[in-house]
Parts: structure tokens; sequence; C-alpha cells
């Protein structure tokens, strides 16, 4: 039988380099207008029966190849459950793996894709719960809306927001978790956070890096975190309308929501090096992360990023500029591409269904010291 691969597809991503025999070559499409690239998403039907192992061949000049030693990419045959393939390995700037099909079709993905029409799905349903207002807050570079979801009725302005990064699919599931449960009726959580704070969620912040199977960048090839010192209509859009908006409400805590390639734990980036940086504004952040910590098992604090300088914050970057911006409690949070290693799954990794547990945790957490 003839072997097809196709990535033409919401979020797709690959390039066929060869077929020979049961072995598949591949290579991963950069981003429009930039040199970022890692995320693939791809078909391959044709194959029932047989055992194939691909290879991409340019993983080695990937953003971030140090994180492909100990990952395993994402395979599905009813694009609803993703499990890790058997086993990868990564050698001489290739990353291989093989795959038994006993099937006619399978996927495979860097992580557990969150499509646009998913997004759509979850937008309809967030926006007809009681509570929830929906506002577009402006459109992407071309034309999608950048989605916002308003819920509670406290002074405390709350805003939380995810892919920046369109590969970081994680975040997206996160953000589904996150609305879940301040929609659920019964929660006694979200009912106190709607009382003590009005909360703003933005699911997918660039939905045409989503659309166009990009890493990190907007179909202009920008990477939006690094725009909020000066986001522009013509670079990035998506970053104006959302800093704008925020102008407008004040922030007095805020999460960006990220997936990290190589580090196998969840953790928090926070704000460090600002020029505006009290100990005050920096201990309401370590106590929530510590707390966080003691709430769940899928958070830790002892691996994460080197803290920046004492005036040294970059703030092109979100969670720096807000708090520099606002004297928000601001944050980062990162979630691994590769298995959650202080709780490993053998069959899912880490996964859409933990992402969303962890958001639970964090709106616990939350909810404790607001």
């Amino acid at each position: 039988m003839t072997i097809d691969v196709n990535a033409a597809f919401d979020s797709g991503n690959i390039e066929l380099v060869g077929i020979d025999g049961d072995r598949v070559d591949l290579n991963i499409r950069r981003d429009a207008h930039s040199d970022f690239y890692q995320w693939f998403h791809f078909r391959v039907a044709g194959l029932k029966g047989r055992t194939l192992t691909f290879r991409l061949m340019n993983a080695g000049g990937a953003a971030y190849a140090f994180g492909w030693p100990g990952y395993r990419p994402r395979v599905s045959t009813d694009r609803q459950q993703w499990a890790m393939v058997e086993a990868s390995a990564y050698e001489d700037g290739v990353l291989s793996f093989t795959h038994r099909f006993d099937g006619d079709v399978a996927w495979f993905a860097y992580f557990a894709p969150y499509s646009m029409e998913r997004h759509n799905d979850l937008i309809a349903r967030m926006a007809a719960m009681p509570g929830v207002s929906h506002r577009a807050l402006g459109q992407s570079l071309e034309g999608q809306s950048i989605d916002c979801l308003d819920l509670g009725t406290g002074p405390r302005q709350v805003w939380i927001y995810a892919r920046q990064h369109p590969g970081e699919s994680m975040a997206e599931w996160f953000m589904e978790g996150a609305l879940e449960k301040l929609t659920s009726p019964g929660d006694a959580t979200a009912a106190l956070l709607r009382e003590k704070a009005t909360l703003h969620l933005v699911p997918n912040m660039n939905p045409d890096g989503s659309c166009r199977g990009h890493l990190r960048t907007n179909a202009a090839g920008v990477n939006l975190n690094r725009e909020w010192h000066a986001p522009t209509p013509e670079r990035s859009p998506e970053v104006l309308c959302v800093r704008n908006a925020m102008d407008a409400t004040g922030v007095d805590w805020a999460m960006d929501v990220h997936g990290d390639e190589a580090i196998p734990a969840n953790f928090l980036a926070g704000f460090e090096g600002i020029p505006g940086w009290t100990d005050a504004q920096g201990e309401r952040f370590y106590h929530y992360q510590q707390q966080l910590a003691a709430n769940t098992p899928l958070f830790q604090t002892a691996l994460g990023y080197e803290k920046s300088a004492p005036g040294r914050a970059n703030l092109s970057m979100s969670t720096n500029q807000l708090a520099e911006r606002f004297g928000a409690v601001s944050m980062t949070l990162e979630m691994p591409f590769k298995d959650h290693d202080a709780s490993p799954d053998a069959v899912f990794g880490w996964s859409p269904e933990r992402s969303k547990a962890l958001a639970h945790a964090c709106l616990d957490t939350l909810a404790e010291l607001i």
C-alpha cells in the first residue's frame, strides 16, 4: 500500500524528505518568517499491519534541541487520546521513533494538539455559562479574534492568558481546565474567586500561529512574548489588544501559561530583576509558589529557570512587564513536553488531563491567598 504523509490541516507541520521501505524521513517546517521550529503534527495512512520507523532529520537544528533527549512523541488513532510512542532516540541531530500500525491511520504530534475548532467550541460553551461574558479584545494579523472570557464581581483584577507560543498546546488544555472549574456551579473555590475577584481569561493569544503549526511565533514570525514593552498593530496586534485591555482594568495577579521543552517538571518563573522590585511584591509571589507546591504533587520549586539579576529583567516579556507596569504579582507557568518525572505516567506522560488538574490546583491556591 502507498504510504500517505499529510500535515495540511489545523496545526499541521511536517515535510516529507523520503520513504525507504519501512523508514520515513521527515523535516519539521520552520515558523513563517522565522528560524524557530520544533512543533510537529502530521497524519500517516496506508500502513495497517506494518511497523515504521520515523526520523526527524532536522531535529538537531530545532529551537530547543537540548530538549529531545528523554522526550517521546505522542500518537493517536482517534485524535482524542494521545499516548507516548513506546520509545524514541535522539542521536547525531536526528530524532527517531518506531510505531506499529494496527489500523489504517494514525496521527503524531509534539504534544496533544488543541485545535482552533476545539478553541471555538470552548468559547461557545463557556460564553453560554451563567455569569460569564465574552468579548473579542481585537484581531490577529490574519483576522482571527483574540477571545476573552470574563467572570466574577470582586475588586481584585486577575488575568490568566495562554499560548503566546502556539506550539505549547498544553497551555490551552490548562485554560480549558481553569474555565471548567471557574464555571462549575457546585465548586466552593470558584464561588469564592468570583466573589473576591474579577477574572479575565484569554485561552489563545496566538490563533494564527496555532493554525499554521508554528512553535513560537505569529503569522509575521514575531515572538509575542518579546513584544510587551512596545507592541504594534503591524507586528503584534495580539499583544497590543490584550495589554490595552489590561490597562483598562489594571492587573493585581496574572499568570502566563506556557510549556517547556527540556525540564520534566512544572514550575513558575517570576519577575526578579524588574526596576520596581520590592521585597513585599516578591514575597507575595514566593508565598503563592510555596503554597502551590504544598497543595499538589504536580508542582515543585527545585527545578526552574535562573532568576534575573537586579535591574536586568527583560521588560519585553509579559510577566516582567505586568509586574513593573501594575505592581502585579505576575508569573509564568511552565509545563513539560516530556513526562512529569516526579509522578511519571508510562503511557501518556504529561497530558491534557494533568494540565487541567494543575489548573484546578492553581485556582485553589489563589483562592486560599486572595
